[in-house]
């Protein structure tokens, strides 16, 4: 038998058996939308996210520039490319602006769940080089336990979480933003 064998035939026979998944701790009770809110905006303000009042929206697209490639799949912002004509994800590539809805946030983490639904193109939300995300108070949730219990995967297929813009300090300890994803993130709660 070769040692190949040998040291397969072992690691065959020291096998775990299988064990059972872990129970989820129960959700916490005490915390109102105001506290979900706060803790939400506190977290996501320390990693560079702004935040936008709804009524400001508009007249942020705007101002955003004219010149700029808009993306929005919430209708009633306009866009300048529609999402419907793009075939290839590459051609996204010069999106300065993307606009989407999020279907919720963690209050813990500031993280907000995006699924292909709402992306259209899985590539959307990382090509851009500006985000901004709507988010619902009401789907705020205070753990990243009850966002899971939310989620439908086989409903909506591809999903993601983003919670800030792209930051990475690998090079010399020193902080770049953007490097991976969107140079900006403003979250707008409605």
């Amino acid at each position: 038998m070769s040692s190949k064998s040998l040291i397969m035939e072992g690691i065959r026979s020291n096998k775990p058996g299988p064990r059972p998944l872990p129970t989820l701790p129960p959700d916490p009770l005490s915390l109102d939308i105001d506290e979900l809110e706060r803790a939400f905006r506190e977290v996501l303000s320390a990693s560079k996210t702004t935040f936008l009042e709804p009524e400001k929206l508009a007249g942020y697209v705007r101002d955003f520039g004219a010149d700029k490639t808009i993306v929005s799949t919430l209708p009633e912002l306009g866009g300048t490319l529609d999402l419907v004509t793009i075939d290839d994800p590459l051609q996204l590539a010069g999106v300065d602006l993307t606009i989407l809805h999020a279907r919720l946030g963690v209050a813990e983490n500031g993280a907000m769940w995006l699924s292909e639904t709402e992306m259209v193109h899985r590539v959307l939300p990382f090509i851009t080089q500006h985000l901004v995300l709507i988010v619902d108070r009401a789907t705020l949730v205070p753990t990243m336990h009850a966002a899971y219990r939310r989620i439908d995967i086989c409903e909506t297929g591809f999903g993601v979480f983003v919670a800030g813009p792209s930051k990475t300090a690998d090079i010399e300890q020193s902080l770049v933003i953007g490097a991976h994803g969107p140079r900006s993130l403003i979250v707008c709660l409605r």
